[in-house]
């Protein structure tokens, strides 16, 4: 297992719970302090606060099928809302370091996909839905069932993909690694800044806050990645108040050199009363007319399965990067984690802010000691905040947050010496499950390929009795979800 450095270069031991709130959280037990969980706590919300600012610009950018779109500022407030609530119910139910918020990709799909084939009520009524049947599954058993029947080289494998997933979006979100565009004429995918070169006042940032990380990181600072991420963040304010280098895009028009996101000025104001006028505007049966019984089961399935494994990945990963997986990489508190990521997802689409799911940036608080559910607390305060503290909150731009991105996916990614690479049974689906997180930028399409290859290789060894029953009908589901483009094009 992959576990973040101890502050003082030894394991912590166990100690005796100091009182009912150490005891409930059980902060001692698995060797935390409140310093630690409260720097863990503010890590994890400063790599992960853009989401107040990306999940709008999705979903506002989008029009349902009557053309309306849905108000960027009501949004907002809608997305920091959910995700300082559900956070903070992860950290009280689930009492596990883990945040919650709007999920990317899902997002991306309800915004550009569903939506345009009904209302946003309609599609939001859908995610609702989609959140109860993964409640339902997790109350019944089945969700933890399938999850304890992934081999426990396999979740292992899961927690490395993700650390190299984190490293890329790390990369890319600071501008370091750009795609190349069609007109280049080349078959690279991908390359270093702008034109191979770094020639840019943020990628300048990107540089100098993460070499000041891995420094701290190396000499056993405590607070590593938090300090990276603010001293990152002043030195930003400071190049933009000198350079005034503004947005990727102005007016309309791309700025190569501009900040990714956010623009780290100084605010006029530091205070904004919220638009929660979005909170309820959901319904859950007029899909079905409008869209027809096999559109609506389509996106009901794929955003499931999205939800259902980025979750069990997720998990894992953060899990293995705190030393919370017991012997069969599972953490404490299974079932409930669980549950509470499923009540996520229906809150989500009851706020109109599409499914919101676990965070894989959540494994930067681990990263600095966060433990419990002690860090979700002050995550989620934070996310609470946000919404009365929005100017304030956007002054970090991906320059600085993707600092701690790059730093936790070095630290996930040593837990690849733990799998048996001579056993050929177990490496090849760790690798495609490894590799191709990054590579498709899926969590999801990870875990089915590897999950696929895992039985395909067990059945062609003549040793079918190996693989749980359970993985047998996860193989298939993952089957039907990488062939769900030819089928819908057969149906619909």
């Amino acid at each position: 297992m992959a576990v973040a450095p101890p502050e003082n270069g030894t394991p912590p031991n166990p100690a005796q719970p100091r009182n009912g709130f150490d005891r409930f959280f059980e902060i001692s037990a698995r060797g935390s302090t409140m310093s630690r969980e409260v720097r863990g706590g503010l890590a994890t919300f400063f790599t992960m606060a853009y989401i107040v600012v990306l999940n709008p610009l999705i979903l506002g950018g989008a029009v349902d099928g009557d053309g309306k779109s849905l108000p960027i500022p009501a949004l907002a407030a809608a997305t920091a809302l959910v995700a300082g609530l559900m956070t903070i119910l992860m950290g009280v139910v689930g009492r596990f370091p883990l945040a919650l918020a709007a999920g990317l990709g899902v997002n991306a799909l309800v915004a550009y996909e569903i939506a345009p084939e009904m209302t946003w009520a309609d599609a939001m009524g859908l995610v609702v839905i989609e959140g109860v049947i993964i409640a339902v599954l997790v109350l019944t058993g089945l969700r933890t069932a399938v999850f304890r029947a992934v081999p426990t080289q396999m979740k292992t494998a899961i927690g490395v993909g993700i650390g190299l997933f984190l490293t890329i979006i790390g990369l890319v979100d600071a501008g370091f690694v750009r795609r190349i565009p069609d007109e280049a004429n080349t078959t690279v995918p991908v390359g270093l800044g702008i034109g191979g070169k770094l020639v840019s006042w943020p990628m300048l940032v990107f540089v100098v806050g993460l070499l000041i990380t891995l420094v701290l990181v190396v000499r056993r600072v405590r607070g590593a990645i938090l300090i990276g991420i603010l001293a990152s963040t002043v030195l930003a304010v400071i190049v933009e108040a000198i350079g005034n280098i503004g947005p990727s895009f102005v007016n309309g028009q791309p700025n190569p050199k501009g900040w990714s996101l956010n623009v780290p000025e100084l605010p006029k104001t530091v205070v904004d009363l919220p638009d929660l006028s979005l909170l309820g505007t959901f319904n859950v049966l007029d899909s079905w007319g409008r869209a027809g019984w096999v559109v609506v089961l389509m996106f009901v399935f794929t955003l499931l399965i999205t939800d259902f494994f980025d979750t069990m990945g997720t998990m894992v990963a953060v899990g293995q990067e705190g030393g919370l997986l017991d012997e069969r990489g599972t953490p404490p508190r299974a079932k409930e984690i669980l549950l509470v990521d499923s009540i996520a997802a229906a809150a989500g689409g009851a706020a109109s802010t599409s499914s919101n799911t676990s965070y894989i940036e959540s494994a930067a608080g681990v990263a600095e000691g966060a433990r419990t559910g002690v860090a979700n607390l002050v995550t989620g305060v934070l996310f609470l905040l946000a919404m009365f503290l929005a100017p304030l909150v956007v002054i970090v731009p991906f320059e600085a947050a993707s600092t701690a991105l790059v730093v936790v996916g070095f630290l996930m990614m040593t837990a690849v010496r733990t799998i048996d690479w001579s056993d050929y049974e177990i490496a090849i689906p760790a690798f495609l499950t490894i590799v191709l997180m990054p590579f498709t930028y899926s969590i999801s399409n990870g875990i089915g390929a590897g999950l696929i290859t895992f039985v395909v290789v067990k059945l062609a060894k003549g040793k079918a009795r190996e693989i749980h029953p359970l993985l047998y009908g996860v193989a298939a589901l993952f089957v039907l979800y990488f062939l769900r483009g030819p089928i819908e094009s057969l149906v619909l």
